[in-house]
């Protein structure tokens, strides 16, 4: 294929990203394949909901997932993603503006510790995604969006399921949507992490389900997406 006719194809994928309210990008949103699941092991006394990890917000279309009302609120460091929704606040996962027991449910994915936390200056025309690409400059520093799978990235979400646990209710639900990856060719086991962390300070397991989705295919690495 010619150079010219590769470089057409890569701009036109770029313009295939969604453009929010405010103009920016995301990398990284709820599928619609797991929002009926994230809405599954819910129950009628989960009325009030806080998703820390907000983005551009589509946590607050699980309205459309549930027979009962509920009220969603979301928290967003950036303030281009958090400003998409009314209901989204500009904040921070790790000093929430909330006080103690407020929230009947937690329901959120946090980032996963994998390439999309790259901080590369893409040309135009890549097809490349991370939240610093799609945002368009550098993270806020408690942004974990920056922080690939390692020591750095379990002690900040140490410190973010501490503060989640302490504004949800006792008898509280807290549901996870998180994903492995593949690095150097051999699986990192963020899922396992995550879980047994939460399973150590005093949550018990209700239900786990595995949920296939599109995710990002472009790149050498296409046919290793977990």
């Amino acid at each position: 294929m010619p150079a010219e006719t590769v470089q057409k194809a890569k701009r036109a994928r770029v313009r295939t990203k969604k453009l929010y309210s405010t103009g920016v990008a995301h990398p990284s949103v709820f599928s619609d394949s797991i929002l009926p699941v994230l809405a599954s092991v819910l129950d009628e006394s989960h009325q009030l909901i806080l998703d820390p990890f907000a983005g551009v917000g589509k946590i607050h279309r699980l309205s459309d997932e549930v027979s009962w009302p509920i009220r969603t609120v979301g928290v967003e460091i950036e303030p281009e993603w958090a400003l998409n929704e009314s209901e989204t606040v500009v904040g921070n996962a790790l000093s929430l503006p909330f006080k103690n027991n407020t929230f009947d449910a937690v329901v959120t994915s946090p980032t996963y510790g994998n390439r999309m936390a790259d901080s590369h200056r893409a040309r135009d025309g890549s097809v490349r995604r991370s939240y610093t690409h799609d945002l368009g400059r550098q993270l806020n520093p408690s942004n974990s969006g920056a922080m690939q799978w390692g020591d750095s990235y379990r002690s900040f979400h140490r410190r973010a399921w501490d503060e989640s646990l302490r504004v949800l209710r006792p008898g509280g639900r807290l549901v996870l949507n998180i994903s492995d990856h593949i690095r150097k060719h051999k699986r990192q086991y963020v899922t396992s992490w995550h879980t047994e962390y939460l399973l150590d300070v005093g949550l018990f397991l209700v239900s786990a389900s595995s949920i296939r989705t599109a995710r990002h295919r472009e790149g050498a690495n296409s046919s290793s997406r977990i």
